[in-house]
């Protein structure tokens, strides 16, 4: 079992202030976006081990450990499952303003669309990529604080009540054919037609629309919110198709190919398939590829789903979702209590979010994070919150 040491990404989206008070440090003034913690070739974690040429403790990448010994680091099922990669990233997640509306393609479409992109010889790094890797990219978020999100198509009735309630009259082809179509038709038409607008006519809309939604406030305020980040921007509107989410502490979402979402606020643990694909819909300035991402998107309102954790004699609290990549569960610790044995026949990264429970011979503190290879005893104790990332295999 070893300490990791992680990587803060300083997007510009990133709160100032969220991921250094809970690690307990003074904030910098810039964005702290996001902390990475796994094998992702981008930002691997690191850690002390002692080096085959040395008898020194010397820090390494993950990927490089992994590589040197991929059955003793995952575990021989894991291996057969996924490679000799660690297929999830976990990460602290801080929201300071939205992030961009975006899709992720399931894992066919994600192995065609990278073997298309190969073939015709795009650039690996071109602004107008659309597949960085051959994998599929689930997701799931769970929420320390409150925080704000959109996730999935709502009703076209209630996304037509919402438009038509701005009173903006270039809205109103967009709340007639909301009205006036099945539900697949009536939300690929209109998303068709918000992307595919005047670039200077739809941002006169949105200005319109943002002035409006500020005026009427309520449900409407996350719209005025989101304009006043993204002005003019196209997503602003589409993001009026979509069930606006409020999670509490504890509370999660689980994000599925084909579902568009956007974070919009808050601090949370998320766990992600290790994959980089990503179809942007607005709320960027980053290339939308509009015929691709309707191949991509589901067409159907849905129930966002908000999960809770499923509790278990051990003190496990697991969130369920569908995909074997990663498994996100979550132990609180209290004073007293018998130790918690967290072994496990698959690789495990455990974070601590909150108190100081002792992890092995490790206190932690909040934000520590640690590595535990496949099969390795471990066992948890003292006073805390841990989550667990895995896999199932």
């Amino acid at each position: 079992m070893d300490r990791l040491s992680n990587t803060v990404r300083p997007y510009a989206w990133g709160s100032t202030t969220a991921i250094p008070e809970l690690l307990g440090v003074a904030p910098t003034g810039e964005p702290q976006a996001e902390m990475w913690m796994g094998a992702h070739p981008g930002a691997p974690s690191r850690l002390a081990r002692i080096s085959g040429t040395s008898d020194a403790l010397t820090e390494q990448p993950l990927t490089d450990i992994i590589a040197a010994d991929p059955e003793r680091e995952l575990g021989a099922a894991a291996v057969e499952k996924f490679g000799p990669r660690l297929p999830f990233l976990l990460k602290l997640l801080a929201a300071g303003a939205p992030l961009s509306l975006q899709v992720h393609p399931d894992l066919e479409q994600a192995r065609k669309g990278y073997e298309d992109e190969e073939r015709r010889s795009v650039p690996i790094d071109a602004p107008h990529r659309t597949y960085k890797d051959a994998n599929h990219k689930p997701e799931l978020i769970c929420a320390l604080t409150p925080f704000e999100g959109l996730c999935g198509f709502r009703r076209p009735t209630e996304a037509a009540q919402a438009m038509a309630a701005l009173g903006v009259d270039s809205l109103k082809p967009y709340v007639d054919l909301l009205g006036a179509q099945p539900e697949e038709a009536a939300l690929r038409e209109v998303l068709t037609a918000i992307l595919t607008a005047d670039p200077v006519e739809m941002a006169e809309t949105v200005t319109a629309a943002a002035a409006a939604a500020e005026r009427l406030g309520g449900a409407h305020a996350p719209y005025a919110r989101i304009a006043h980040h993204f002005p003019g921007d196209p997503g602003v509107i589409a993001a009026m198709l979509l069930n606006y989410v409020q999670l509490q502490p504890g509370e999660a979402l689980f994000l599925g190919a084909g579902v568009p979402h956007a974070y919009l606020g808050g601090l949370g643990v998320e766990i992600m398939a290790n994959s980089d694909n990503v179809l942007r819909c607005g709320l960027t300035p980053k290339h939308i590829d509009v015929p691709e991402l309707l191949c991509i998107v589901r067409f159907e309102a849905t129930d966002p789903g908000i999960l809770r954790p499923e509790a278990s004699p051990s003190g496990e609290e697991l969130y369920e979702t569908p995909v074997d990549e990663f498994r996100l569960s979550r132990f609180d610790l209290s004073p007293g209590a018998a130790p918690v044995d967290l072994t496990r026949h698959t690789p495990q990264i455990l974070l601590c979010t909150a108190g100081a429970p002792r992890v092995g011979t490790l206190d932690l503190t909040p934000g520590a994070s640690v590595f535990v290879p496949s099969g390795e005893t471990v066992e948890a104790s003292g006073t805390g919150t841990l989550f667990r990332a895995t896999v199932v295999a």
